[in-house]
């Protein structure tokens, strides 16, 4: 026996999730709707399939293939202009005159009893046998009245209730002989509810209705999708659940991490090659599609979520579907009801209301909320670049198809022939990623220097000294063990300016840019000797001084790559240098404050036990460094730059030494004391680095432990920075100790204030009104004078929040201040 699955409906009533795929494959359980019926059809023994198609013909054809994956023998005939449901099947005539034959629906879900269908047709001798079932809502079917013999003798399609004379309804599973072709012209449209079953009826032939006794649902909607979903996993339709059932109700697919501490609650379907982090929540009801990562303490209930998508952590989703390749940020809400389509993106702290539909493509801003349904609008962000570079989670945003047309479109706005600079850190997705960076710069004929995996600095270092055009640097994140930041600097090694970087966003975005001819391609080259020149720039410098007590200092290495350089660098200075945690190792390399506290911990006790005169903790890819003095006291944030703005302006009364807008008063009145300058800069790291290399700055350094060294190179480097401070100390004559002592005390407090974005303006505006033109400062947000400190309001760039720091007279007064524009931003905001 034969049978013919209907499969060409667009399913418009399900989109999104039919925005871009037949309504077929859309999957339930994991699984397209259509493998179960055809699980169905060989569970009754039917093995020779035709499936009649019309809409993205060739995806369920290129899914099935010949059948034999599924046990089956598939084959296709394919609609040009819809030839209505029995029009089509009129398609397949020429494979189904040999017998009886079955008509089945390719989007509805069923377990009925085929075998017992087919029996009862037979039994009757009835030309067409419907198979039906009664419903409790019938206005969406074809209503049908047997006498007491099951013939038909009444049916109508899809009645209003003044029409409703039955609760029994076509499912659109019919039993047919193949005389039924003799009722149709080839070519032309047929319906069988409409043209073919009443014509039968006419002329009085055997039609027969089989009422089944199992489930069935058309999957019309998205509340019967859902609850389609809902059954396959409360086993109320007999259907085969992928995977391996771990415990009751719990089916887990091949090649699965879930973290012990993670919480899985059945009924729940989790995919092949799924990632489950520790805390993460799966409540009942659940679906996780194949090759999804769930991060930490995302909670997920009663939801539906397809395969290839990202979770992010805190992220809350209840109740909604979220389709293929989407990537869902941390403390994201998506409500009941809703639906996310395709390749979306919604950023940290953004809220989905109920029952909202997401089209695909669409991106959603970070802390906005979303409180109408998304069809039309824009793919891409206004932006690329964030605080450090091109930031996006590894291997989900940042992948090599981006990272490839990212370097392609910084390659074509670099003059011909130009030469750049490419590096990584020591993970294993930045040298997948810096691979692909090559390989787009290479395609529009620039050519390349690959220092492979090298420290931050060096890279800076190597771009501005080789007659490179600019470079590129991989890494994770510092803060951020999920994230991959792509950097790129200009030819001194600066990150590039903001009008450089809309030049390079405009290309990208516009996707502006052409491959070269074969002989053009541009050449890569090995930077061999780039330690080697860094090393040799180091020790001329910053030579050994001469008579200067030799200090002994603990270095840890937070296991990363300046483990290999900057030891024989310290043992050239002199030092007594002893090395904590000194080899490469990607998966320990601290990324979290709590990992950074546990390694400041510990480096206090060793510094106290063997009675060193100080501890320097190199992190940030050695961008940056934090010191802990003789006493086991940690010295980072504004009292490390206090101190060394306070050394350098001591050894040099002329120095120029530039500060960002956040840093203390106490750093300019230290400077002024000894009569060098300050020079006030935007908090970002960019402005910090344009200012360096100006000329007439003589250290640079903000108060998260970067420093710039001009005499060395105009760009943050914690080696050298590092080494010129503890140079400092030794000459002074006094230990780390009695200099943090000598400080003048100050007492800073800071928050964070979430914010919609279009807020933000509105908040700015009406600080500056409230408050007295004359004691503001507006190099960077907005610094507002008091008497006894400053308040200093700092809209982020590039997150949907504000950033209020204050300085006072005391810890309490800081605080209070603190607390004051903190309450206002909300208060505006409200």
């Amino acid at each position: 026996m034969k049978a013919v699955v209907m499969a060409g409906g667009e399913g418009t009533r399900l989109r999104p999730l039919t925005s871009g795929r037949p309504k077929p494959l859309v999957p339930v359980a994991n699984k397209p709707v259509m493998e179960h019926i055809i699980d169905l059809l060989r569970n009754h023994g039917i093995t020779d399939i035709i499936a009649t198609l019309y809409y993205l013909a060739d995806e369920i054809a290129g899914y099935f293939g010949d059948g034999s994956d599924y046990g089956v023998n598939m084959a296709y005939t394919v609609e040009d202009t819809p030839l209505g449901t029995a029009g089509s099947v009129k398609q397949a005539e020429a494979h189904l005159r040999d017998g009886t034959f079955i008509i089945i629906s390719g989007d509805a879900l069923t377990d009925m009893d085929l075998t017992a269908a087919v029996h009862y047709h037979k039994e009757k001798g009835s030309l067409a046998t419907l198979v039906l079932k009664h419903v409790e809502n019938p206005l969406e079917y074809g209503v049908v009245i047997t006498d007491e013999n099951g013939r038909v003798t009444r049916f109508l399609e899809k009645p209003s209730w003044s029409e409703v004379f039955s609760d029994t309804v076509n499912t659109g599973i019919y039993i047919l002989e193949p005389e039924i072709f003799d009722y149709m012209q080839p070519g032309k449209s047929y319906d069988f509810s409409k043209d073919l079953f009443p014509l039968l009826l006419e002329e009085g032939k055997p039609v027969y209705g089989y009422i089944g006794e199992g489930y069935w649902c058309d999957i019309g909607g998205l509340d019967q999708y859902q609850q389609a979903v809902y059954d396959s996993l409360n086993g109320t339709v007999n259907v085969s659940l992928p995977g391996e059932e771990i415990s009751p109700g719990v089916w887990v697919g091949a090649g699965c991490e879930i973290d012990p501490n993670a919480e899985i609650t059945g009924p729940v379907v989790i995919g092949n090659n799924c990632k489950i982090k520790s805390g993460a929540r799966i409540g009942e009801y659940s679906i996780i599609g194949d090759n999804c990562l769930i991060e930490s303490y995302a909670q997920i209930q009663r939801s539906v979520i397809w395969g290839n998508n990202y979770i992010g952590s805190n992220a809350r989703l209840s109740g909604c579907i979220i389709c293929y390749r989407t990537l869902i940020k941390q403390s994201v809400t998506v409500n009941e009801g809703s639906v996310i389509g395709d390749r979306c993106h919604l950023e940290p702290t953004c809220a989905v209301r109920p029952g909202m539909k997401i089209w695909p493509d669409k991106i959603i801003a970070a802390g906005s909320t979303v409180t109408m349904s998304l069809i039309w609008g824009s793919k891409w962000q206004g932006s690329l670049f964030r605080n450090l570079g091109v930031t996006g989670v590894a291997n989900v945003e940042i992948t090599p198809d981006f990272a490839t047309k990212l370097a392609s479109a910084y390659g074509v706005s670099l003059p011909k022939g130009s030469t750049i600079v490419v590096s990584r850190d020591p993970q294993k997705v930045s040298r997948m990623l810096k691979r692909a960076l090559i390989a787009g710069l290479m395609s529009v004929g620039v050519n390349v220097l690959d220092l492979r995996s090298m420290p931050l600095p060096v890279s800076r270092y190597t771009t501005r000294t080789s007659d490179a055009a600019g470079g590129m640097h991989v890494r994770i994140a510092p803060d951020d063990a999920n994230l991959a930041v792509i950097e790129i600097f200009d030819a001194d090694g600066v990150n590039l300016s903001r009008t450089a970087e809309r030049k390079l966003e405009n290309i990208f975005f516009r996707e502006d840019f052409g491959r070269t001819d074969l002989d053009s391609v541009g050449d890569m080259d090995f930077g061999s000797r780039a330690l080697e020149d860094y090393s040799a720039a180091f020790a001329k410098a910053l030579p050994p001084a001469p008579g200067v007590r030799r200090m002994k200092i603990i270095v840890d290495y937070g296991f990363g790559r300046l483990s290999t350089v900057f030891p024989a660098m310290l043992g050239r200075l002199g030092w007594d240098a002893i090395a904590l945690n000194a080899y490469s190792d990607a998966k320990r390399i601290p990324r979290t404050l709590a990992e950074k506290n546990e390694l400041l911990k510990n480096l206090s006790e060793i510094v106290t036990t063997l009675r060193a005169d100080a501890g320097v903790f190199m992190h940030c890819d050695g961008e940056r460094f934090t010191l802990v003095d003789g006493s086991g006291n940690i010295v980072d944030g504004a009292a490390l730059l206090a101190l060394y703005a306070s050394l350098v302006s001591d050894s040099n009364s002329n120095a120029v030494i530039a500060v960002p807008v956040t840093a203390p008063s106490i750093v300019d009145d230290l400077i002024a004391a000894s009569g060098a300058k300050a020079i006030r800069t935007k908090a970002d790291p960019r402005s910090l680095m344009a200012a360096a290399r100006g000329g007439d700055v003589t250290l640079a350094g903000d108060i998260d432990g970067g420093f710039i060294c001009p005499e060395f190179h105009p760009t943050l480097d914690g080696m050298f920075a590092c080494s010129k401070l503890l140079e400092l100390v030794a000459a002074s004559g006094q230990s780390l100790v009695s200099l943090l002592s000598d400080l003048p005390p100050f007492w800073m407090a800071q928050d964070l204030v979430k914010c919609p974005w279009e807020q933000k303006g509105k908040i700015m505006r009406v600080l500056l009104e409230s408050g007295s033109s004359s004691s503001a400062d507006y190099t960077d947000g907005v610094k507002i004078c008091h008497e006894n400190g400053w308040a200093l309001v700092l809209p982020d760039p590039s997150e949907p929040c504000f950033h209020v720091l204050a300085e006072s007279s005391s810890s309490t007064s800081a605080q209070s201040l603190v607390d004051e524009y903190t309450k206002r931003i909300r208060d505006i905001a409200a």
